[in-house]
């Protein structure tokens, strides 16, 4: 059986399609700029050359009134009028011609620099490779390609010669036989563009499929990429323990500048410190299980008292996170909790654990943490 992880089935992924750009293998062709600029000109052409030509006449009265009386400064008056309708004329159709190549280039994939395709390598002298780029397909395509083109122009052009031969030797005049053969030309380069434009799109189509297939990518390729994109599942999952580890030593840490750690009175620990000047008391750990049961640890060590109160640890437990205040809904059972261990603290006894001086049961709901918490406006507007 044979290994299909080898062969190259995948699209390219962003990243590789990112290294391509560089390396220059991005769809397109030449031709397309080319035809469209033609195809441009040959549209163009007509109203610019019959505004020039009223112009030319115009210039030629001029010449011919001048010419009664021929001075210099009139002589360089009419030239200057004759170079300046000659440049605005090509300038605009080089305009014409730039904005088709630019767009022409931006529709295939924009402006890049292929910087790792201009360096010098060995590869590029291999032999082997040269001769499959004189005989391979892309050799023949090219070829094919010419060939195509080679013979439409010609028949077209036969067609446009043969279309005009009665008007040869006729009785036509001058000006009936130029404005038959200007239309005839430019419908001779109006269908050269459209044949053109045909072949460059048959040709870009051939480019994106052969670029396709030579970047392709195996299933191992895309796998090794997403690992040095995503990195490897297994040191993500190391990197996040040491950094819940972390957090967990600074939030044990913390515990000893608690005021009060109130208990549940085992599964759910959390620990208060209240400072006036901040505001509100603020939670500075919680935890369950195992990590309750370090709280407790570390408040014992350091003398700080730990309170049972099992409805009001759950409720801290559930309505906050280490660094936020308590809810507004509890700051009167915490009140009743920071005045006595004050007290206490006033008497010069710290630490100990002791029951809840609290003597109502009840507490008032609370917001489970990470939920947003309703407005004094929303609780009043009705249901």
């Amino acid at each position: 059986m044979s290994d299909s992880a080898g062969e190259k089935t995948e699209k390219p992924t962003a990243k590789k399609n990112k290294e391509n750009r560089k390396e220059g293998q991005v769809p397109r062709t030449q031709e397309l700029g080319g035809w469209a600029s033609m195809m441009v000109v040959a549209l163009a052409l007509p109203p610019l050359l019959g505004r020039e030509l009223s112009l030319l006449i115009e210039l030629l009265r001029g010449a011919l009134r001048a010419a009664e009386d021929p001075t210099v400064p009139v002589a360089l008056a009419i030239l200057r009028e004759g170079l300046l309708h000659t440049f605005f004329t090509l300038l605009l159709l080089g305009a014409a011609v730039m904005v088709m190549g630019v767009g022409a280039a931006l529709a295939q994939g924009g402006f890049f620099l292929a910087t790792k395709s201009v360096k010098p390598t060995f590869a590029k002298l291999n032999p082997i490779k040269g001769a499959k780029r004189i005989f391979g397909t892309q050799a023949l395509w090219e070829g094919g390609k010419m060939l195509i083109k080679s013979s439409l122009v010609a028949i077209l052009v036969y067609g446009a010669i043969q279309s005009m031969m009665p008007l040869l030797g006729g009785y036509v005049p001058i000006e009936t036989m130029l404005s038959i053969v200007g239309d005839h030309a430019l419908g001779l380069i109006r269908n050269i563009a459209i044949a053109g434009l045909v072949m460059a799109g048959a040709d870009y189509a051939m480019a994106r499929r052969r670029i396709g297939k030579q970047t392709r990518m195996s299933k191992e390729e895309v796998k090794q990429e997403n690992k040095q994109t995503e990195g490897d599942p297994m040191l993500k999952g190391a990197i996040r323990s040491r950094q819940l580890a972390a957090s967990r030593n600074r939030m044990l840490a913390d515990v000893v500048q608690a005021d009060v750690v109130l208990v549940n009175p085992t599964h759910v620990a959390v620990a208060l410190a209240y400072d006036p000047v901040k505001g509100a008391p603020r939670v500075v750990a919680r935890g369950a299980g195992v990590i309750a049961a370090k709280i407790r640890e570390t408040a014992a060590g350091a003398d700080v008292p730990l309170v049972r109160d099992i409805a009001l640890a759950r409720a801290l437990h559930s309505s906050t996170k280490v660094g936020q205040e308590i809810p507004p809904e509890l700051f009167a059972a915490v009140a009743q909790i920071l005045a006595f261990v004050i007290s206490r603290r006033g008497r010069g006894h710290v630490g100990g654990t002791h029951r809840s001086p609290r003597s109502e049961a009840d507490l008032p709901a609370v917001p489970v943490a990470g939920r947003r918490r309703r407005t004094p406006a929303a609780l009043a507007a009705p249901a």
